[in-house]
């Protein structure tokens, strides 16, 4: 079942924001372990993401997920040298992935410019879309894996991954993943998942702290639509949390998100 209405959590600051976030990620993760033997995760990098992942290797209760049975994936990456300090992926690994023992067959980096497909980006992104597709089951849609948790910063503008208002990536609905070029913001290719492939997780987490972001939090859960606000498009199948800090909800409309109940 889709369930786009989205659940607002505000928290006092970015701090306790990263914190508690990571609490419930590890309980998610946990849960789906005992349920379903497994548990899968779609990353997100950016100034949230990294904290997120920082306060997971910071909590003693880390040791309670069975890091070998859990899988990674990336809502985007930066289409630079696999060891580009800018990639998601190698800031995810300083802040959290090489201090627990994951199963490396299981953490599934979106590939690098100087990868097998070289420069040639829309190849690399119908790669990660075969990677995907072969780790989906037969129920699951669009051949992506029904991810437990989909986490995506929110950019100042209301892009999600690297899906950027009125861009052309925003409007694909049959790809999952696509080669992003010309992104307004540096550097110009990436590789990202679609609307679509977000949609197909059990539950999308959007996470946006600082008053930077609320101009686009406001605007997002307004409801202009996602071509104009990538963000206010990317929900999840049983689930749509957007984690927040004071500063970021700032802006919410009362009737969506009445400022006593922050």
């Amino acid at each position: 079942m889709t369930n786009a209405t989205p659940q607002l959590v505000v928290h006092r600051d970015k701090e306790l924001m990263a914190q508690a976030a990571a609490a419930r990620l590890i309980t998610r993760i946990v849960d789906a372990q005992a349920a379903r033997g497994t548990a899968s995760v779609v990353l997100t990098g950016g100034r949230n993401g990294n904290a997120l992942l920082a306060a997971i290797a910071a909590s003693p209760a880390r040791d309670a997920v069975d890091w070998a049975r859990l899988d990674l994936w990336w809502g985007d990456e930066r289409f630079v040298p696999a060891g580009d300090p800018d990639r998601n992926a190698v800031q995810a690994r300083a802040e959290l992935l090489d201090s627990v023992p994951l199963d490396p067959a299981r953490v599934h980096e979106m590939p690098a410019s100087d990868g097998v497909d070289g420069s040639d980006v829309e190849a690399a992104a119908a790669r990660y879309a075969e990677e995907l597709a072969k780790a989906s089951g037969p129920g699951d849609r669009l051949g992506v894996p029904a991810f437990d948790v989909l986490l995506l910063g929110v950019g100042p503008d209301t892009h999600v991954a690297s899906l950027f208002p009125e861009h052309p990536g925003v409007r694909e609905s049959e790809l999952t993943v696509i080669g992003v070029r010309g992104a307004p913001k540096p550097p110009p290719t990436r590789v990202s998942l679609t609307l679509p492939a977000i949609r197909a997780a059990r539950e999308v987490w959007l996470l946006a702290a600082g008053a930077d972001k609320a101009d686009a939090v406001a605007m997002a859960l307004s409801g202009p639509g996602e071509i104009q606000a990538p963000a206010s498009g990317a929900y999840g199948r049983s689930r749509t949390l957007w984690l927040l800090d004071r500063a970021a909800a700032e802006q919410i409309p009362p009737q969506l998100y009445p400022p006593a109940s922050a």
